[in-house]
């Protein structure tokens, strides 16, 4: 199935990116809160492949972002369409130690998706590393403002990170969960 294979061929490409720096404990934390509390909510809206063997394809994405009971983190639930296609998608994080996080994109990489293996969140942005065997890669997610969020997904190329998805989200519930401050 053409939608399968083109999503999981770009699933694995959108993460992996730059390992984020050590962060104050409180301040962090609260930094961290204020924005996974932002992603809750319904989000829809147009992407594209912008490199590699389906570079120019555009699919739709709809998501319910929640953050799980107690701890620092961020559930994403729903799918993507191509046409006709539409391909489950979700990714489980959650912040592990003082410096990171740790998750799944899909089944992770035991199976046809990537692990989160890293990752920092700064002012109104997220960046997550990504891996799976020898693809290494990351996932921005920037809230422009408190209803839109936009995402790149860029994998790692001769120690370059070359931008392979871009997906610009719009919040559907009509009104912000959290405020994101710069």
């Amino acid at each position: 199935m053409i939608v399968r294979s083109l999503l999981s061929a770009v699933i694995p490409l959108v993460v992996g990116a730059a390992t984020i720096g050590s962060v104050q404990d409180a301040d962090a934390s609260e930094r961290e809160r204020r924005f996974f509390s932002a992603v809750e909510g319904r989000w829809s809206g147009p992407g594209e492949i912008v490199a590699g063997k389906y570079k120019g394809t555009k699919f739709i994405c709809n998501f319910t972002g929640t953050t799980p009971d107690g701890k620092i983190g961020m559930s994403l639930d729903g799918g993507c369409r191509v046409g006709l296609f539409t391909q489950k998608m979700s990714a489980a994080i959650e912040k592990s130690g003082r410096k990171g996080y740790r998750g799944t994109f899909m089944d992770g990489a035991a199976g046809k998706g990537l692990d989160v293996i890293g990752g920092s969140v700064a002012s109104n942005r997220v960046v997550f590393k990504l891996a799976r065997a020898s693809l290494d890669g990351a996932m921005q997610a920037r809230m422009a403002d408190d209803d839109t969020m936009n995402v790149t997904v860029s994998v790692k190329v001769e120690n370059q990170l070359v931008p392979v998805i871009g997906m610009s989200l719009k919040r559907l519930d009509g009104g912000s969960v959290g405020a994101i401050n710069n």
